[in-house]
């Protein structure tokens, strides 16, 4: 793509970034064998060792989890909370670490690895699988920051979690070092197993545009507050967070106009290609991926269901057209959407180990509009799934309808409408300008 295209592309305020954003997206050597490592807490721990581990045990070790997630499905949603000792198995399992830096003991995996575990959890709990997503790709964009900001997070036990909540209720003010900091933001999934957090704030310059950072704080500057009664999701737990006044020092926030650009300050510590991705391409999946998986999970249940089913007045579920139909259609898009997501980021990362920038924005924007479309679709057949179903359906022991509700919830989310993205992306086919910095 051109440097004009690029250019026109851009939404304002970025323009002027762009030239030195390129040199950032260098390509570099692929990574060694992956090794699984001891853990250890308490001390330093920077070196990975002892037993080889592969994309395909760790999806594995996921595959072997789905039956237990599915037995707690109905203790997560009473908790409003994953089990403690869920949290621990996926931490057991390596699943956290998948995107985490090697310096602190990760697997620096490319991100088609962490999604497809995020999907195979989903067949189990979709609300398990939704705190995976997010608090794991937090260990991919601490690597984004000032390498101290992951001193603090690692820097003493690498099996720390971050949570976070991105939206910009932040109240900021510069001071000296870094800034004061307050606000109240909601939808914080899994906050009640994580140590520190990301919290979204706007800083307000005279004459230039709103700058977006996200801020990391430990456990001791934030309150978690109970809102979370909700009717899809609801074993997230994804409380209302609460700061008074604490003091983020400079190094601990991250520009957001850093993660559209690739002129991230931890870019010259944390080198391996997955942390040239832009930050809008990879966490949106983070919040879209779980409905796949969770489509999958009810369409298991459905052919369970279908199969042996004889209704009311003698007809045979697995004979009926639309029970048919939709079974065909709900693998047929599953199949559509895996297929989608790996090849979007197998050019994105394909670029990067070919030294090439990722300057194409049309490009962005069209996997970006792709992404949101993931939660809206599968609740489309997820609902087709239920129809089929007929009364049995409605029974609150019949558990296709716990992943109709979370496919349901999971819409709500911002980054998952797709009228919003999918009309940028037509403005920019139709030679309007991007609007979108969340790429």
């Amino acid at each position: 793509m051109s440097a004009s295209r690029f250019g026109r592309c851009l939404p304002a305020g970025l323009l002027r970034q762009s030239v030195s954003c390129r040199t950032a997206l260098s390509c570099q050597t692929p990574a060694p064998p992956i090794r699984e490592e001891i853990t250890v807490s308490g001390t330093a721990q920077k070196t990975a060792t002892t037993t080889p581990i592969s994309p395909e045990v760790l999806v594995q070790r996921a595959r072997e989890m789905v039956p237990v997630l599915a037995s707690r499905a109905k203790q997560a949603e009473e908790l409003r909370m994953i089990p403690a000792e869920t949290v621990q198995e996926m931490q057991d399992a390596g699943f956290f670490r998948v995107l985490q830096p090697k310096l602190y003991g990760g697997y620096e995996m490319d991100p088609q690895v962490f999604y497809d575990v995020c999907m195979t959890l989903a067949e189990g709990c979709m609300s398990t699988a939704w705190i995976y997503g997010v608090i794991g790709v937090h260990n991919w964009q601490i690597a984004l920051f000032d390498p101290k900001a992951a001193e603090d997070v690692f820097g003493r036990d690498s099996n720390t979690r971050i949570a976070s909540t991105y939206m910009p209720k932040g109240q900021v003010k510069p001071v000296e070092g870094g800034f004061r900091f307050s606000g109240r933001w909601g939808f914080s999934s899994g906050c009640d197993h994580c140590d520190w957090i990301f919290l979204g704030g706007l800083i307000f310059n005279e004459g230039q545009p709103p700058e977006y950072r996200t801020f990391l704080l430990p456990k001791s500057d934030f309150e978690i507050v109970d809102t979370w009664h909700v009717m899809g999701l609801k074993g997230t737990g994804s409380k209302d967070i609460v700061v008074k006044d604490v003091f983020v020092p400079e190094y601990r926030t991250h520009k957001g106009s850093d993660g559209f650009m690739g002129t991230n300050p931890g870019r010259h510590t944390f080198t391996a290609d997955l942390y040239k991705l832009p930050f809008g391409q990879i966490f949106v999946r983070a919040v879209s991926s779980a409905a796949i998986g969770g489509l999958q999970g009810a369409l298991n249940t459905f052919v369970d269901f279908a199969k042996v089913r004889v209704g009311d007045m003698g007809n045979k579920t697995s004979e009926q057209p639309p029970a048919q139909l939709a079974a065909a259609e709900a693998a047929l898009a599953i199949d559509e959407m895996k297929l989608v997501l790996h090849r979007n980021f197998d050019v994105l990362m394909g670029k990067i180990r070919k030294g090439e920038p990722l300057d194409d924005i049309a490009q962005r924007v069209h996997f970006r509009a792709q992404a949101a479309q993931v939660v809206e679709r599968c609740a489309r057949h997820a609902y087709a799934l239920f129809s089929a179903c007929g009364g049995r359906g409605i029974f609150t022991d019949f558990p296709l309808h716990r992943y109709l509700f979370d496919i349901y919830a999971a819409r709500g989310h911002y980054a998952n409408n797709p009228d919003q993205f999918g009309r940028n992306y037509g403005a920019v086919l139709l030679g309007r300008d991007n609007t979108d910095v969340f790429l």
